[in-house]
């Protein structure tokens, strides 16, 4: 098994001394940025000791530990042959970074990009090589790589050199040609009381309303005990916000003229309600075009008996597909 190191929700204290006049003073500032977990392989005992590391990025209403279980196998199956440090973040709204002061709005996916550039920033860590975003964070990921590309870190930040988009449409989602499942359930969610008398009685209500027992008992590992009541984990606000831009977002541009020296991989569940034939085309069509030696590349695979849930569904065929890929970086 791999090692989790202790969970962290990250508030930075930069200590400036100066001296004026010859009186010196300290002036303190608190910068808060995300909340977020470390995974290492087994065979590694301090993440200082990491020669390469990975940001993993859980998708809406969603947050770190969801990826737990997939990062640590994913870490010791590149062990021993490289140390790999995987950072696993709870975005904006989410998990133990929901209700952070430090994190303002607009709450959209540029901000949440720009909340991991800030955590790698405030913790002095050498830029990722390795994004892996799912769903929503895959669209935080490819955000990430733009703002990057583009020198909105500042000069000393790096590229990735794999972007990995788990079962995520890059391009505007239009309502009308989804199932309309997450806007159901944010409407839902919005009516619910804000004390929920208990996570049994959430599940009955959901399921008593048409939704699944399993997306209403997977909605109600995300309340957190408030007096005798159970309240969310995450901010609903918040949420509803980050959901707004993910659909309006566009990054078609990035996939057809990818930076230099990185690497798109997109992962396409194949029993994944979120792609229509149009969109796959496209995919396919970027994906055989002759590479051209300016710029990056885009690779689109397919990830066999798996819905959207791509570490539930088929966690060792992701596995499968993710690890010789970040193993051959090395």
């Amino acid at each position: 098994m791999a090692r989790i190191l202790k969970n962290k929700t990250v508030s930075k204290f930069l200590h400036l001394q100066r001296s004026f006049n010859n009186f010196p003073f300290t002036f303190t500032r608190s910068i808060e940025t995300l909340a977020y977990e470390q995974v290492l392989s087994n065979d590694n005992n301090n993440k200082d000791d990491s020669n390469h590391s990975a940001f993993v990025l859980h998708g809406l209403m969603g947050s770190a530990r969801n990826w737990r279980s997939f990062s640590k196998n994913l870490a010791n199956s590149l062990s021993p042959s490289s140390d790999w440090k995987m950072t696993l973040v709870d975005l904006r709204n989410h998990g133990r970074s929901a209700g952070l002061s430090g994190l303002q709005p607009p709450h959209d996916m540029v901000n949440a990009a720009n909340d991991i550039a800030n955590l790698v920033k405030s913790q002095g860590w050498s830029w990722p090589e390795v994004v892996l975003g799912h769903s929503m964070g895959g669209k935080v990921a490819l955000q990430y790589a733009t703002s990057c590309a583009r020198g909105d870190y500042g000069s000393s930040a790096k590229l990735p050199k794999q972007l990995w988009v788990l079962d995520s449409v890059p391009g505007i989602v239009d309502p009308e040609e989804t199932s309309g499942e997450v806007e159901k359930v944010l409407e839902t969610l919005q009516k619910l009381p804000k004390l929920i008398p208990s996570r049994k009685w959430l599940v009955d209500h959901l399921t008593n309303l048409g939704f699944s027992r399993s997306l209403s008992e997977w909605l109600g590992t995300n309340l957190k005990k408030s007096g005798e009541h159970e309240t969310w984990a995450f901010d609903l606000d918040g949420i509803i916000q980050m959901f707004d831009s993910y659909r309006k977002m566009d990054y078609w541009p990035l996939l057809e003229h990818p930076p230099k020296g990185m690497e798109i991989v997109i992962v396409r569940a194949e029993d994944s309600d979120r792609w229509d034939s149009r969109i796959i085309q496209k995919l396919e069509s970027l994906d055989n075009r002759k590479l051209d030696e300016s710029e990056g590349k885009l690779t689109v695979v397919v990830l066999p008996k798996s819905g959207h849930w791509v570490h539930v569904d088929n966690p060792k065929g992701l596995l499968e597909i993710v690890t010789p890929k970040m193993a051959s970086l090395v």
